[in-house]
């Protein structure tokens, strides 16, 4: 009777959401910050695959000179940048980029690297684009700066949400780069994401997690949260429980114990289920009132009514869980299902004043008389039947009756068994309490009459 409170297809939706309520992270999130310093000269994670170009290119491409009056200007722009004085850098750029001699690709390239910092720090994305668009145009630009260019146009395009774009750009670099980095899989599997190209996704997202663990370092976080979600999406629970093994060995969480034990849930292994939860409460992690009652809920289901009716206890007591009619309610039947019935009788009592409807009076009335209480299984049941809202007034009539009858009250007991019989659910078992009663009462008139 009490798991139709909550049945186990409830608890399993619960678990279902837990994973999927988990938002991936939006694009921004991943992108790493843009231009830190100038002296960077390359988005970080870039670095060095533009050191490895650069070498490259040494063998492949002069590198044009750059003016000595010009590297002085760049150096004033930069430190007036430093120094965050944008309209003074820009001053200095735009001199350097309308003067009378015209520069060549690599100062160019320079002058451009360096608008597009002080546009990205403005918030002036288009202009940011537009520049690092412009140093991809030269022909004679160092090779390793037009690499750059090109990956910091990619990750802008992601702070823009222009994802196609980004996407683009991106596979446009990793044809002219030979060393990418795992971030940068890593950003591709966002976009694809962004995109829906779900495939695509995990497919990059899985081979930046594997360059992190072949290097002995941990992935992030984040990344294993994208992964666990695209293998969700394909309902390939086992892949995400191992996710969530390697998420909680790293970042133990609560959050991951919770969607550990709603994955069980799908799988259909009660007991682990259980034991991931379980795992997370032991540990003090469950602190909100709709997670202890789930706990309880759980164990409930998993047939341990002593547990379930620890955790509720615990819960009321420290006042995280509300002593509402329902969960005290609960309280009480995980304690009657345990076989503690005078912990379980209070419980009840408390449910039944609390509640708006005669309902638990009647099931209360049971439990009295299970345990032999007869005259408040009597009181309880009245109770029960003047406030109403009983859904089975015929069962409370006949338990009603069965405590009178032990109670020698005869007049009351034939009384209530005549009202049981009204429902055709009852009328046998008021019929053979009535006749059982007659019998009993014609016993004790012969034995008077001895």
């Amino acid at each position: 009777m009490l798991m139709n409170a909550l049945p186990l297809t409830t608890l399993k939706h619960w678990g279902r959401a837990l994973v999927v309520s988990i938002p991936v992270l939006a694009a921004q999130a991943v992108v790493p910050a843009l231009l830190q310093t100038y002296t960077d000269q390359a988005l970080p994670g870039v670095a060095f695959a533009q050191e490895e170009e650069q070498k490259k290119e040494q063998k492949t491409k002069r590198t044009q000179a750059m003016n000595n009056k010009v590297y002085e200007k760049l150096q004033a722009a930069q430190e007036a940048v430093e120094a965050k004085d944008l309209k003074g850098g820009l001053e200095i750029l735009d001199d350097l980029k309308n003067g009378k001699k015209p520069l060549n690709d690599a100062e160019m390239a320079n002058v451009l690297n360096m608008y597009a910092f002080i546009y990205y720090s403005q918030e002036d994305y288009p202009r940011a684009l537009k520049s690092y668009a412009d140093i991809i145009k030269l022909p004679e630009a160092p090779e390793g700066t037009l690499i750059q260019a090109r990956y910091s146009l990619a990750q802008l395009y992601f702070v823009t949400e222009d994802y196609e774009k980004g996407v683009k750009a991106l596979l446009e670099w990793f044809e002219v780069t030979t060393l990418a980095p795992a971030s940068a899989y890593m950003l591709l599997s966002q976009g694809y994401y962004q995109l829906k190209e779900y495939d695509l996704s995990l497919k990059n997202v899985e081979i930046a997690i594997n360059m992190y663990k072949e290097s002995g370092k941990v992935p992030k976080e984040n990344w294993y949260g994208l992964q666990r979600f695209l293998y969700y999406e394909k309902e390939n629970y086992k892949k995400v429980v191992a996710i969530l093994d390697e998420l909680l060995l790293h970042y133990p969480k609560k959050q991951y114990w919770m969607q550990l034990s709603g994955m069980y849930s799908e799988l259909k292994d009660d007991s682990r289920q259980l034991a991931a939860m379980e795992t997370a409460y032991v540990q003090g992690m469950l602190s909100k009132e709709k997670e202890l009652v789930n706990m309880a809920y759980l164990f409930l289901a998993s047939d341990v009514p002593y547990k379930a009716a620890k955790v509720l206890d615990a819960g009321i007591k420290s006042k995280v869980i509300e002593p509402t009619s329902k969960n005290l309610d609960l309280l009480g039947s995980s304690w009657r299902q345990a076989q503690e019935i005078k912990k379980a009788i209070p419980e009840m009592a408390k449910a039944a004043s609390k509640s708006d409807k005669g309902e638990l009076w009647s099931r209360l009335c049971s439990v009295y008389l299970d345990n032999d209480e007869f005259q408040q299984a009597v009181d309880a049941c009245d109770k029960g039947l003047k406030k109403g809202g009983v859904k089975r007034v015929d069962t409370a009539y006949l338990v009603k009756g069965m405590a009178h009858f032990n109670l020698k009250q005869y007049k009351s007991a034939r009384e209530s068994f005549k009202n049981a019989a009204k429902d055709e659910r009852s009328k046998k078992y008021a019929d053979q309490w009535i006749k059982f009663m007659d019998k009993e009462l014609e016993r004790q008139r012969s034995l008077e009459e001895v």
